[in-house]
């Protein structure tokens, strides 16, 4: 996403969850404010910023507890209203933001984003090829069969879009992938990430203990 959203963004502070671009994630959306957040957003620019909480959320879980600056800017994919006044939510990541100032704090936070590039690469780049290769091989030892090789309009894979595929799927804690997310070079990050993961199986009994670098 080129264009920088006009308005400030309704944001999703989530425990657990780093969203990355073009990856999707599914949400059940159930409080009250967050139903008001979703209800706004689908009426606006259908768009929400979706952030990590910070730890500690579990104290202030009903306030405002704080989350971390650096998110990722999500659109409406898919939305189930339920019976009960609930959301059953697909959201597609659409680019890397740095949550700026609050522009308004009740029924939920909005704030004004600033969209953070990534260094441009090319996708017939030797190394992408290599790296994209080794990358598969991780994504089957972490979350079964490989990814699609083409996306739903029939196009191959991006580089980046499987990258960001295998970081949403990696065993790792929240704190480690919102690291990942906040490495502005796709290929160090999918680097980065078959790293991570190699170390995680290898300290995990019953695994296998190489990774293909």
């Amino acid at each position: 996403m080129d264009q920088v959203p006009t308005q400030p963004v309704p944001v999703f502070p989530v425990p657990g969850i780093v969203l990355f671009p073009h990856a999707l994630v599914p949400l059940h959306v159930f409080e009250l404010r967050y139903r008001t957040m979703v209800r706004d957003a689908l009426s606006g620019q259908r768009v929400i910023a979706l952030a990590l909480l910070k730890p500690g959320w579990e104290n202030e879980a009903h306030g405002c507890p704080e989350f971390h600056s650096l998110g990722c800017l999500a659109r409406f994919e898919e939305v189930l209203w339920l019976p009960d006044d609930c959301y059953d939510l697909t959201l597609l990541g659409l680019s890397r933001v740095r949550l700026g100032r609050l522009a308004r704090e009740y029924p939920y936070r909005a704030a004004r984003v600033e969209l953070l590039p990534e260094e441009p690469y090319a996708e017939d780049d030797p190394l992408v090829a290599s790296e994209r290769h080794a990358l598969l091989e991780t994504y089957r030892r972490v979350a079964g069969p490989s990814p699609p090789a083409t996306t739903a309009s029939g196009q191959e894979l991006s580089f980046a879009a499987l990258v960001n595929g295998v970081c949403m799927a990696a065993p790792l804690e929240p704190e480690e992938k919102l690291e990942l997310l906040a490495l502005d070079s796709v290929i160090e990050r999918g680097h980065r990430v078959r790293e991570l993961v190699a170390r995680k199986l290898r300290a995990t009994p019953g695994t296998e203990s190489s990774e293909q670098n």
